[in-house]
């Protein structure tokens, strides 16, 4: 298993300097280990975390296997490399080493792309066949490991994230598209693009092939909809075996892992689970919590972030004995990972939400190499405000930011004319919508809530797990999300609303699923977001960083925004969060710093 970076060029000349270029950008994904492979027509690369069997599983790897000669670099983990090894084994495979890298290639060879609904795990992986001179390209069904790819002259690039493609040569440019995804959908955006001109991503639960100059993708998964048969007892007894399976599953490595706790019900629950299987092997669990300079001082409670961690947190580590490390972010010390947060991501991100767990992350990995982390629970049982409000329920729209209106506003009027912002939005939003599997004669409200889960799996989680991947990987530590399990998601997809939402409470039904192994006050305590910072003085300093903004007379935030508007956005904000929960009046402000800074580093290009 390994967290790492992949890239590859196929069909295209790389000078030497080039490749050591981009194998430069892959370092802080993959510390321990690099390797370049070059053929006649491809070359790959990979640069490695190594977690389990460090001295196998080196890569790229190549494998001869009937008359095809197969190699491939890969990023990610299997959780079921046991049971694939066995079947393998009996298809007369033998393995040099216990990697599921190895395991993985030989899959390949034995199944093709048939090999995918096989697996368990995240990955994003690249195999060259060389007598068929083809290349095959893969990412996981949830869409937890990344993989970028640009078209060039006939050829193809592909990395695990965009810098890498950058390295290669592709021109860091941005159409009205591009500017219309960062200012009216942003930090979220459209499946499969890569944002930059001319950047693509592969989706989560697509695969496809490369060859003789033409590129062809396909779906291999996708929630369908199907009859729930089970009872409620019955429903919660799955959902406890499929979350416990995937924790469980999740807690392999040949190095210590810890937990990210917030004291919420998530982090909470994989603890516990981490906790009782550790202890059976005589171990001690490490968890790991955030939070901001005299927050408590200046917390303010509100409907989205109702309490404070803190007691909850405390309660859990005495309730599980771990051995507890607490980070406390000053308000300066947040702001100077604006610059490296935007650099792991590629893009404007999530603004302090993104800085705080860069920081936090760097923390971390100081003690481990791998954390599990509770991402994505909201989006499959029915967690966030926007499940539960009938008003925004029912809003035609996306329900994280209901600000297109006041979005649109900022944008010069030339991009505007080009795009047509509102009509932009809601395209994107109706086409997640038609492309949802839902059963004929569904109930009304039963349809929305299947509508709902799509859009968040599509849209919402996808900015999530690229801010946990870049914002951990920057460091060289690995996150798994046990609930991204696509079990879990393919069984919950079928559960009734009303199960979900059981006795009128935000994830009623994993609440049923975690009784006896949480503490009451923990179980039942009312759904609390990330932290973020409260401190009036971060707000000054990100004011204070605007106005200098607002007063340069070349910055390039405004070849795509109009300061006038900006400057009246601010004055008068709107009564919705820029995004989500979270990004309200600081963290919009710190969203158009990134942006600024985003441009001016890249040098990205505004083309007509």
């Amino acid at each position: 298993m390994h967290m790492c970076a992949i890239a590859g060029v196929i069909g295209l000349v790389a000078e030497e300097k080039v490749l050591h270029r981009m194998l430069e950008t892959m370092k802080r994904r993959g510390p321990d280990a690099s390797g370049i492979l070059t053929g006649q027509e491809y070359t790959l690369m990979h640069t490695r975390l190594a977690i389990i069997d460090p001295q196998g599983g080196t890569q790229p790897m190549e494998l001869h296997w009937g008359r095809e000669c197969y190699r491939m670099v890969y990023n990610g983990e299997l959780y079921n490399t046991r049971e694939l090894r066995k079947e393998l084994e009996e298809h007369g495979h033998s393995f040099e080493g216990h990697s599921d890298t190895e395991v993985l290639l030989h899959g390949y060879a034995q199944w093709g792309a048939e090999v995918l609904p096989r697996l368990n795990g995240i990955f994003a992986f690249g195999i060259w066949e060389e007598k068929a001179h083809k290349l095959f390209l893969a990412r996981d069904r949830m869409g937890v490991k990344p993989l970028f790819y640009a078209q060039h002259h006939g050829g193809m690039i592909f990395a695990s994230e965009i810098k890498t493609l950058l390295a290669f040569g592709i021109q860091p440019r941005l159409d009205a598209f591009g500017a219309a995804q960062v200012l009216l959908l942003g930090p979220g955006r459209i499946p499969g693009s890569g944002v930059f001109y001319g950047v693509q991503e592969l989706e989560p639960g697509f695969c496809g092939y490369f060859k003789g100059g033409s590129w062809q993708q396909h779906c291999y998964w996708k929630l369908t909809d199907r009859n729930h048969e089970d009872d409620f007892d019955t429903t919660v007894e799955k959902v406890r075996y499929l979350l416990e399976d995937a924790i469980t599953r999740q807690t392999v490595s040949d190095v210590p892992i810890g937990c990210f706790l917030s004291g919420g019900l998530d982090s909470s629950l994989i603890s516990a689970v981490c906790q009782r299987d550790m202890a059976e092997k005589g171990q001690q669990l490490m968890t790991f919590s955030v939070d901001y300079q005299d927050n408590e001082r200046y917390f303010q409670s509100n409907q989205f972030q109702p309490t404070a961690d803190k007691d909850f947190i405390e309660l859990m580590c005495n309730h599980l004995q771990c051995d507890h490390y607490r980070t406390i972010l000053g308000q300066n010390q947040l702001l100077t990972y604006l610059e490296d947060a935007t650099c792991a991501r590629d893009l404007p991100g999530m603004a302090d939400v993104d800085f705080s767990l860069l920081a936090f992350c760097g923390r971390i990995r100081d003690h481990v190499k791998v954390a599990l982390s509770g991402e994505c629970a909201d989006e499959i049982f029915g967690g966030y405000p926007w499940y539960r409000d009938p008003q925004i329920r029912d809003t035609d729209g996306f329900p994280w930011a209901q600000n297109t209106k006041e979005r649109s506003g900022l944008l010069l009027p030339d991009i505007a004319k080009r795009i047509n912002p509102e009509q932009f939005v809601y395209d994107q939003y109706q086409m997640t919508l038609e492309q949802s599997d839902i059963l004929p004669g569904v109930a009304p409200l039963e349809k929305r809530m299947k509508q709902m889960m799509n859009l968040n799996l599509r849209w919402f989680m996808q900015t999530l797990l690229d801010r946990k991947d870049r914002m951990s990987m920057y460091h060289g530590l690995e996150v798994r999300v046990p609930f991204c399990d696509h079990r879990i998601a393919e069984y919950l997809y079928g559960v009734p609303w009303e199960f979900k939402n059981y006795q009128g409470r935000e994830k009623g039904l994993l609440r049923q699923a975690a009784v006896g192994l949480l503490p009451e006050q923990v179980l039942w305590r009312k759904k609390s977001p990330y932290p973020k910072t409260h401190h009036p003085e971060y707000r000054r300093l990100v004011e204070d960083r605007l106005q200098a903004l607002l007063s340069r007379k070349d910055a390039p935030l405004f070849g795509l925004i109009s300061k006038q508007a900006l400057v009246e956005y601010l004055q008068h904000p709107s009564q919705w969060p820029w995004y989500g929960q979270l990004m309200t009046g600081p963290q919009t402000m710190a969203y158009f710093l990134q942006m600024n800074f985003w441009l001016e580093h890249y040098g990205i290009d505004l083309i007509e």
